[in-house]
């Protein structure tokens, strides 16, 4: 096509000293146009690539192949992986779910703000409409934006009428599209929300909710066990939905409740319609999935794949739902211009909630690898999570130890889109976007950890600053990392935090302490 071009040009440029008659140079304008057209259509798009963002739930640093998991296979996230670049210090911006998907779509340590905890289902919405966040970045630029999966940010403006029309939510803070899990898979309501309305709904069979005084007269998991056909190991006794208690109380919406076995399919299907819909154009997917988050309830195919109980398996389904999108990509030639990035919203927990077999199952094991804590813990277990980047047309596979956390993607997004940031936008993102690339060995300066205390990392130092609760979270049986006096960890040599060094280091100690007081009072770190 480039000779064409060229002929065409050619030929253009000879007509401007001899006279041809009107067809002939009709020919060569048309010459031109096509093989502009051919040479547009096959030149790289770098600067604009699609961006799809895989966010897993309570997947461990342990837990992916990668990683150096050898009990359970997963392929395609091993895929993304040798294709791209592993990251071993990357971070979730907390140990728990809500807080995490707040700071990564605004750029803002949820930390900061007052209502970001672990919501309800019932929740208002958290990022409220006005606020800049990841998707209307992307959106100014020219991208299609949608969500699809677990949300867990709040709908509504409080007491939502799950009847109705249900806003604000995604599609008031740059969202083009939705389709949601209001929640968790384990909190009420049971249904899936497209855009404003809850889907399937009959009307004659209306919602309600509570996470109060209870509704409806639905059996509950505490008063009629024998229903169940998974039983909790503390809390989540309320309602039964698909044989399975919950947390929360539900009524009604009988022909729109899903099936637990169904939800990788479901939501895996919608993820790939968007792909499909938007091929011809930038598009942005925030994929969310339910796995491996409980509870765990593997489609049928998975069931009893790994040995592993149904922990193991339903990582056999996330690995699957993650092959399913990098197979639509690779169907529709999209692969080689689209940025993938796979991660998970905090470290691993084994049992949080229902008798799975997952503590009797786990064997030899580690699901958060060779790190201390998991979910809720303010060690390294608790945020530091399986990270791979592939962007075949720019990236080059390899592996990266750089400082990088999920709470940079609006800064690193804004440098990729050519775009500045407001003042008053990601006040703790930084452009981490070379590391991301592949193209800096260096991440971040410094990065405040988020559990039940705050721990502040610099270079290979750790402090995890003094607390007041228990040492173990008995519910979970996962270590919190709160002890009276402030920690010290030198993680180059002590991966694991085994050896407090804080009295053999109390200037160290105390240089650090000042400078999380200082970012903790100064309102931001972004400079």
């Amino acid at each position: 096509m480039r000779k064409v071009v060229g002929i065409a040009v050619g030929f253009l440029k000879y007509r401007a000293n001899y006279k041809f008659g009107p067809i002939a140079v009709s020919l060569g304008c048309v010459l031109l146009f096509l093989g502009s057209a051919a040479l547009a259509k096959d030149a790289p798009s770098s600067s604009k690539p699609n961006i799809v963002l895989i966010y897993a739930d309570d997947l461990g640093y342990g837990d992916v192949g990668c990683y150096g998991a050898s009990r359970v296979e997963t392929p395609n996230m091993d895929r993304i992986a040798r294709e791209g670049i592993r990251f071993t210090d990357a971070h979730s911006p907390s140990a728990t779910c809500t807080p995490s998907r707040y700071a990564m779509l605004t750029g803002e340590y949820a930390w900061r703000r007052q209502g970001t905890g672990i919501a309800r289902g019932d929740a208002a919405a958290i990022i409220r409409p006005g606020r800049e966040t990841l998707a209307s970045l992307l959106k100014t630029a020219g991208y299609s934006t949608g969500v699809v999966g677990k949300w867990h940010l709040g709908l509504g403006d409080g007491n939502v009428d799950w009847n109705g029309v249900i806003k604000p939510g995604p599609l008031e803070i740059g969202f083009d599209y939705c389709y949601l899990i209001p929640a968790t898979g384990d909190r009420v309501p049971c249904v899936y929300v497209e855009n404003h309305r809850v889907v399937g709904l009959d009307p004659n069979d209306p919602i309600q909710v509570s996470f109060g005084k209870p509704v409806g007269d639905e059996p509950t998991g505490r008063e009629h066990p024998e229903l169940l056909k998974m039983h909790p190991s503390h809390g989540h006794d309320q309602t039964i939905i698909n044989g399975i208690s919950r947390i929360g109380t539900m009524t009604g919406g009988r022909s729109a409740r899903w099936v637990d076995e169904d939800m990788a399919d479901v939501i895996t299907g919608k993820a790939t319609a968007f792909i499909e819909k938007h091929r011809q154009e930038p598009f942005f997917l925030f994929f969310s999935t339910h796995d491996i988050h409980v509870p765990r309830v593997p489609h049928q195919r998975f069931a009893g794949q790994t040995g592993m109980g149904p922990r193991g398996d339903v990582i056999a389904q996330l690995d699957w739902c993650t092959g399913e999108i990098l197979k639509t990509l690779d169907r529709l030639d999209l692969a080689e211009n689209t940025l993938v990035i796979l991660s998970s919203d905090n470290g691993p927990v084994v049992d949080d909630g229902y008798k799975d077999q997952a503590v009797g199952k786990l064997g030899d094991h580690r699901p958060a690898g060779p790190l201390r804590g998991g979910k809720y813990s303010a060690f390294e277990g608790g945020t530091r999570v399986p990270m791979m980047v592939r962007w075949p047309q720019r990236v080059k596979p390899g592996e990266s130890s750089a400082l990088v956390c999920q709470i940079d993607l609006m800064a690193s997004f804004a440098a990729l889109t050519d775009q500045t940031l407001a003042d008053d936008a990601a006040p703790d993102s930084a452009n981490v976007l070379p590391a991301l690339l592949g193209e800096a060995s260096q991440g971040r300066e410094h990065l405040v950890e988020h559990a039940g205390v705050l721990s502040l990392r610099k270079g290979d130092w750790k402090f995890i600053e003094p607390g007041k609760g228990p040492r173990v979270n008995r519910n979970v049986n996962i270590e919190t990392g709160q002890v009276p006096q402030g920690q010290l960890y030198n993680l180059a040599n002590d991966l694991g935090e085994q050896n407090n060094l804080a009295a053999e280091h109390p200037e160290k100690l105390a240089e650090l302490s000042a400078m999380l007081k200082r970012i903790r009072e100064a309102g931001r770190s972004r400079p």
